[in-house]
């Protein structure tokens, strides 16, 4: 509320709100906001929550959405996000509202004013359901609706599984509260229409589904990104509206999943035609929710085991990637600060009664005090191997993450109310069970014929608890845990897979990816019965595309299949041999104190910070010429310093030999393109000059323009600048260990600092391993410029993004895919990528223009840090505050 109302979130980073239209675009991820006061609508029950004899703070929050939220906005929103970020603030806000009310100290004024914005906004949202299937179109404009000519959207054919089949909640709590039926219509027949569509054989859903035909676009499925939610909301739709049939396709949709997805611990896509076929070989964060889905519908066993694997590879990265590999390596670097490990945390520990689920929530605390945490909030980790930030906080960290921490640790007279009389939407607003007996508008339809007899005695249980699950045996949740204690460590011998199991000892598979020869005739002879073709690049390489209906038959499609799933692998483990992970600048001197985390390029020359844990730390000094490209003249202020130069102009490698003869210990490239930013642009690493480059010694490291004018804004309000080049954020017990500093520096909590330790050396040999498997990604060759000539950039445009993109590696009936290009050789080209979630271009430096703006619009410091220079007195408590 100080430093964002009214925009819809917080940027903790520099202080301010995000508006959109007024930051750069984040594509998709900004279809969440649409001038809403998303934030705080998000919190409102938060309030109740978390300022316990505050309750006052809640109405007047009420008082502020009410006067300043304005729905009548010209601006395209997701249906979906709007639904559960809004759409289920009102409402949770209004079910609160109205029970302090009937307690009679609080809301007495309150007059269903939040009903009625969510009445407004439901009647905004219907016209993107004016569809043949029912499917709702995934954006509407809230102002022209959908296919009004201003409303620019209403073209889309495609929506996620999740972004339809996440509605009925919400849409029938509005129908209940207010009478209405027609919202509760809508909602259920979105859901009728994906239950049809199923795939009937396996009776899983794929990601993907295209709006008017019905017909699966993406078909791999799984319990992440694109699907999660629809499972969840089938199960709570039965228990907040009493509907059995609900119960009856959640049901049956978990015995598909158990059956195909479910390979304890872990959770793995398939193909919905194919439900034997693995469709990734990675997961991604999303699906850390499935286990407290499990408590509710009474699996306990792989739950606990589920939940044990997420935690241990929280316990190596201090946060969950989002994504990670089969064999836990980091496959999407980065952490938005997602709530879903937390939800399912509290959920076992309400089953269990089991203490280990507080350790685990303390855990998760002392991580995010310690790592995320920044003078105006918590900001988003952009990469967990290094630990640097992002300019971000989501609404459903406040909404999501507080509320299951505190209520992971609150006693029942902690509560003004009692929990178990309402449900959470999947944004973990509060919605009153009553609502089951108030206006049911809607006539059940007795569809018990069109669900499959299941043998699952799992379903027999409900509400689970300790006295009915372990009547005798208090440590079964910890004989459960028990073999997975080591198991992101030791990384589990991979066992057979299923396609490796159904061979058997039967024939072997007609081509292997290490065998191909694009120039072998036989060879192309093969691929073209399993329907694999080539297309040959203009740049002389070819790249393979499959396309299973071109196959000679079902199994020579399959076949085709495993090749291109080889050739990825083949690809990725090549291309990981070149590969060097991002580095970190921090700041360390007054008054960050290592809480700002700058995400660095690396150099391919001088000091390997990965093999120097300590790191390069010293005060920086900017260099004359600023450019560095000719000899320093200023080589008093930059001895025994880390430089500060531009780019421009001469080799990367020209100008770290220059420092280094000036007697620098390090370097720091700022890129001259103004408002550049490691948020929006790919990282890539520092070429060397074609030369031996052995003679450079020290680290050098590269930052965008806008992260590199945080330090040189720093040294404008401050002067005497510090900072820590590593290979990754260090904890301030770790960097000020041995120095004279005051004693709130030191994290208390001094075990920690053993625990990183090991941390760190079980990373080490992981930091150069990440996967990018995305197939349609053309990996080029590194190539060095001649002094002078123009710069070489090896990318892939094609970012691929976490939540509900599509980011699928293979997939076959009418889907293409394809691998990355070959040479006629066979061998695959590589280039410097970076694994995880953002591609790494790799740049040799040549480019102009080296004087320096000392005038550019930057943010200035004083305003990122005005908080702190009046009341330093708030970092002796950072460190003792609870969430």
């Amino acid at each position: 509320q100080e430093h964002a109302y009214p925009a819809d979130e917080l940027m903790p980073l520099t202080c301010r709100g995000r508006v959109r239209g007024q930051e750069p675009s984040r594509g998709d991820v900004d279809d969440a906001l649409g001038k809403l006061v998303v934030t705080v609508l998000a919190v409102l029950v938060t309030f109740v929550f978390q300022v316990l004899n505050k309750t006052k703070e809640f109405e007047e929050a009420v008082k502020k959405v009410i006067k300043d939220v304005n729905l009548d906005n010209d601006i395209v929103v997701s249906v979906f996000e709007t639904n559960i970020r809004v759409l289920g603030g009102l409402l949770g806000g209004h079910s609160v509202a109205i029970m302090l009310k009937e307690k009679g100290e609080y809301m007495q004024w309150y007059n269903g004013e939040l009903l009625h914005m969510a009445k407004e906004l439901g009647y905004k949202l219907l016209p993107a359901f004016n569809t043949t299937s029912g499917l709702p179109y995934p954006r509407v404009n809230l102002k022209f609706g959908v296919r009004h000519p201003e409303a620019r959207t209403g073209t889309e054919t495609d929506t996620c599984t999740a972004c339809a089949g996440t509605l009925i909640l919400e849409f029938a709590a509005l129908s209940r509260f207010t009478g209405t039926s027609i919202f509760e219509e809508y909602a259920r027949k979105a859901l009728d229409f994906i239950w049809e569509k199923r795939q009937r054989s396996s009776n899983l859903v794929g990601v993907t589904i295209n709006i008017h035909t019905g017909d699966w676009v993406r078909k791999d499925s799984g319990v992440g990104a694109g699907i999660d939610s629809y499972y969840e909301y089938l199960l709570k739709a039965y228990v907040l509206l009493g509907d059995d049939s609900f119960l009856e396709r959640f049901n049956t949709h978990y015995d598909a999943i158990m059956r195909y997805i479910s390979q304890p611990p872990l959770l793995l896509d398939v193909h919905i035609h194919k439900p034997m076929l693995n469709a990734r070989t990675w997961m991604d964060s999303l699906l850390a929710f499935f286990p407290g889905l499990q408590v509710l519908k009474g699996d306990i066993r792989p739950a606990i085991e589920t939940h044990e694997m997420l935690y241990q590879v929280i316990k190596k990265h201090n946060f969950l990637p989002e994504a990670f590999t089969t064999d836990f390596r980091v496959h999407w670097a980065q952490h938005p600060l997602r709530p879903e490990f937390a939800e399912s945390t509290y959920f076992l520990y309400k089953a269990t009664g089991d203490p280990y689920y507080l350790e685990v929530g303390k855990t998760l605390i002392e991580n995010l005090n310690k790592y995320a945490r920044v003078p105006c909030g918590f900001a988003a980790v952009k990469d967990v191997r290094t630990g640097s930030h992002e300019d971000r906080m989501d609404s459903f960290f406040l909404a999501e993450m507080f509320k299951y921490l505190y209520l992971l640790f609150a006693d029942k007279e902690d509560m003004i109310f009692d929990i178990e009389d309402y449900i959470f939407t999947t944004e973990a607003h509060l919605l009153p069970l009553w609502l089951s007996t108030t206006n049911q508008t809607i006539s059940k339809k007795n569809t018990t014929t069109e669900y499959t007899e299941l043998d699952d005695s799992n379903f027999d249980w409900t509400c689970p608890n300790t006295q009915i699950l372990f009547p005798n045996d208090p440590m079964f949740a910890q004989s459960i845990r028990e073999p997975l204690k080591n198991v992101v460590d030791k990384s589990c011998p991979r066992g057979i897979s299923r396609v490796e199991e159904s061979l058997g000892s039967g024939p072997k598979p007609p081509l292997r990816a290490r065998d191909f020869m694009a120039s072998n005739p036989e060879h192309l002879e093969i691929l073209k019965k399993m329907g694999v073709s080539l297309i040959h690049l203009k740049d002389g390489r070819v790249q393979l595309v499959q396309h299973a209906v071109q196959a000679a038959s079902s199994l020579d499609a399959e076949d085709g299949l495993r090749f291109m799933q080889e050739m990825i692998e083949l690809s990725s483990q090549q291309q990981k041999e070149q590969q060097l992970p991002p580095r970190a600048v921090q700041i360390v001197s007054h008054p960050f104190f290592g809480r700002v985390v700058l995400t660095a390029g690396p150099a391919q020359f001088g000091m390997d910070l990965s093999k120097h844990k300590a790191g390069t730390r010293g005060f920086v000094a900017t260099i004359k010429p600023y450019n560095g490209c000719s000899e320093i003249t200023n080589p008093e202020a930059v001895k025994e310093k880390i430089a500060l130069m531009q780019r421009g102009q001469c080799m990367f490698a020209e100008k770290a030999r220059n420092i280094q003869k000036a007697g620098a210990i390090g370097g720091i490239v700022i890129d001259d393109n103004e408002g550049s930013s490691s948020d929006t642009a790919p990282l890539f690493q520092m070429a060397g000059d074609g030369k031996n480059t052995d003679d450079i010694t020290i680290p050098m490291l590269f930052l965008f323009n806008k992260e590199g004018n945080i330090i040189l804004d720093a040294i404008r309000e401050y002067e005497a600048v510090e900072v820590l080049l590593s290979d990754k954020a260090k904890d301030r017990a770790t960097i000020f260990k041995g120095k004279m500093i005051p004693n709130y520096i030191i994290d208390s909590n001094l075990e920690m600092e053993n625990m990183d330790q090991k941390l760190s050396e079980n990373d080490s040999h992981n930091q150069n391993s990440e996967e990018a498997t995305s197939t349609a990604q053309d990996i080029g060759t590194v190539s060095m410029e001649p002094e002078g000539g123009a710069s070489s950039d090896v990318t892939d445009p094609d970012s691929l993004s976490p939540g509900h993109a599509d980011s699928d590696s293979v997939s076959i009936s009418n889907q293409d895919s394809s691998v990355p290009g070959t040479d006629e050789a066979g061998a695959p080209e590589l280039a410097c990528t970076q694994g995880g979630n953002q591609p790494q271009e790799q740049k040799t430096e040549t480019e102009s223009n080296s004087k320096v703006n000392w005038d550019s619009k930057v943010q200035p410091m004083e305003s990122i840090l005005a908080d702190w220079n009046e009341d330093i007195e708030a970092f002796e408590m950072m460190e003792k505050d609870e969430l």
